[in-house]
């Protein structure tokens, strides 16, 4: 068991060559197009989610910060189909990779701090130093603001990462262990099996809720910059 237990984590290959990408454009297939004049219940039920969730998050922005809604709303359904998708047994979770997450947070995170310097640069300027500072700590808190706002990218991405493994890791160890159970008392891995489920009905709220905060902080970045 400890030998597989980061197999699920391995970039899986064909004939030798990486089907990453497609396992990302996997998750797209499952949101059909609007071609009918009545739609069916789960596509209702889909835009009536990404409608709510747009209303949620885009209230607090600007009509420059709106514009930007077709693809915050592209990436919470993208990472939340993905995160899902890789709860199924013996699948890949793209999102388990911090190079991928990285891949999406740092030009997500430069257009916000772009948008910024170019339509709002004495406000953006201004958040590398707050108003009143003593004089002798102007380069101190210079410096330390500037290492906060390169750190924002990877924050979102380890936070991502973090959560998505730990969670595909402790159903793993869960599972490894109810089996092993089952030969030595059928009470105690019954009570394990039980956790695993309730674990599992967790993982799925886990995998919808980091989607919704890695768009949400990517949003907020946004707002303080647009």
């Amino acid at each position: 068991m400890n030998e597989n237990l980061f197999a699920s984590f391995i970039t899986p290959t064909m004939m030798g060559l990486p089907i990453v990408m497609l396992i990302i454009m996997f998750p797209s297939m499952l949101f059909p197009s609007m071609t009918r004049l009545v739609n069916n219940r789960l596509v209702s039920i889909q835009q009536w989610l990404i409608r709510m969730t747009a209303k949620q998050m885009m209230t607090i922005h600007n009509k420059k910060g709106q514009t930007w809604t077709l693809m915050l709303m592209s990436l919470i359904m993208f990472i939340g189909s993905t995160n899902l998708l890789g709860l199924l047994p013996h699948s890949f979770t793209p999102t388990t990779q911090l190079s991928m997450n990285l891949g999406m947070a740092i030009p997500l995170w430069a257009g916000t701090v772009i948008l910024g310097f170019r339509h709002k640069t004495k406000a953006s300027l201004a958040h590398f130093l707050p108003q009143g500072t003593p004089l002798p700590l102007i380069p101190m808190l210079v410096i330390i603001e500037t290492i906060s706002l390169f750190i924002q990218p990877m924050a979102l991405a380890v936070r991502l990462t973090a959560n998505i493994t730990a969670g595909h890791l402790l159903i793993h160890l869960i599972g490894g262990a109810t089996l092993a159970l089952m030969n030595i008392s059928m009470t105690t891995a019954f009570i394990t099996f039980v956790i695993l489920v309730l674990l599992t009905v967790l993982e799925f709220a886990v995998a919808l809720i980091q989607a919704y905060v890695f768009t949400l902080l990517v949003s907020l970045y946004l707002h303080d910059n647009a």
